[in-house]
């Protein structure tokens, strides 16, 4: 169970470009659930959102979440809002090790700025949503996470030996041999 490693944390916390050195550290598969969505769909999230809403999209993830969460060796980057379904939820916690990477919406909002690709910023004040969305989902995080992280500060090697090591010390509590 330990060889799974699940990142979770609003958007911009960094679920991808740490989940990718990380995996790389560990010799693990990295993936990331939107990218599977938007290669089994052949179009991007956005494009989801527009014609089958968020429910739609919403259920596309929870497949992905149930398929992907059964890979050994791996480090899934989720999409921000797939702790919002109690079946992700569960999948996530019963099948690895959970990461939450906490990120001030401050941060958030600087990590994201130019990004159109995010359908739930595409508004008027991304600010008063993005406080909207953490008011919402971070009790979620919370309760989930096996080992919390804050991304605020620091460079991302840094971050990186951070959920290495706590990574590591969650294997150890369970017996598993080391990841070195």
């Amino acid at each position: 169970m330990l060889d799974r490693l699940f990142l979770i944390g609003p958007m911009g916390a960094g679920k991808t470009s740490l989940g990718k050195l990380v995996a790389a550290s560990l010799g693990y598969q990295f993936v990331d659930s939107d990218r599977v969505i938007e290669e089994l769909t052949g179009v991007d999230i956005p494009t989801i959102f527009y014609y089958e809403g968020e429910p739609g999209f919403r259920r596309r993830e929870e497949q992905v979440i149930d398929h992907l969460t059964r890979h050994p060796r791996i480090v899934l980057a989720t999409g921000g809002g797939a702790i919002l379904s109690p079946f992700n939820r569960k999948c996530l916690a019963a099948r690895g090790c959970v990461v939450y990477l906490e990120v001030s919406v401050e941060q958030q909002l600087k990590r994201t700025a130019r990004d159109s690709s995010r359908p739930l910023l595409q508004v008027d004040d991304p600010g008063k949503k993005l406080r909207q969305l953490a008011r919402e989902r971070t009790p979620l995080y919370e309760a989930l996470a096996d080992i919390r992280i804050d991304t605020n500060q620091g460079n991302i090697h840094g971050i990186k030996r951070k959920i290495l090591a706590e990574f590591e010390q969650q294997r150890s509590f369970t017996g598993l041999p080391s990841t070195r």
